[in-house]
């Protein structure tokens, strides 16, 4: 070999070897850009899956938040329609006792009968008293319309306009929820305005 065909060799060998080393340079530069790029990727994946389990167990202790509040409502107020069915009992019991009074004259029986009622219902509330149900009997007091039903309204000088004068029937309370509202006669303000009651 000539020192032309040396010289040419070496040449395209220093030529062949640049251009691998570039070549290796360029997929060097490019493996940590896509390197790059897949990292952020995957961060990215990463910080959406953390949203993700976040938001499932803020969901789950709000469901088990919602569960606990119904659990207790229900302990509560379980015996609800129980004790609206025990009302009348208790109205009857109330009505006997009216019924007696005046009549304290007629005789033993009429008093025994009457000592007797009074005791089966003082038995009677103070059993509903155990299960926490009270009566609403709000005579003199502000009329709440979430408490008492107006029945009517009549006039009164003396009493406080919007204030019940009569209950026509106790009303009854579970826990602090209205479980029959007290039906009730309210008074009316003077200057108020007359109401036509037939239209």
């Amino acid at each position: 070999m000539s020192t032309d065909e040396n010289r040419n060799e070496h040449e395209e060998l220093s030529e062949a070897l640049e251009a691998a080393k570039d070549e290796a340079q360029a997929s060097e530069k490019e493996a940590p850009e896509g390197e790059a790029s897949e990292a952020d990727a995957l961060a990215a994946q990463v910080q959406e899956y953390q949203e993700q389990m976040l938001r499932a167990q803020a969901e789950m202790q709000n469901v088990r938040r919602r569960a606990e509040i119904d659990v207790e409502k229900a302990h509560k107020f379980a015996l609800e329609k129980f004790v609206k069915e025990l009302l009348p009992v208790a109205d009857s019991l109330e009505k006997a006792v009216e019924s007696t009074e005046g009549h304290e004259n007629a005789g033993e029986v009429v008093a025994s009968i009457r000592e007797g009622v009074e005791m089966t219902l003082n038995l009677f509330m103070s059993s509903l008293k155990k299960f926490n149900v009270e009566q609403i009997n709000p005579v003199g007091e502000p009329f709440d319309p979430q408490q008492h039903e107006a029945m009517s309204m009549v006039p009164a000088p003396d009493a406080e306009p919007n204030s019940v004068v009569a209950v026509v029937q106790k009303g009854y309370l579970l826990n602090g929820r209205v479980v029959r509202p007290a039906m009730v006669v309210v008074a009316k303000a003077e200057d108020a305005p007359k109401i036509d009651e037939q239209a």
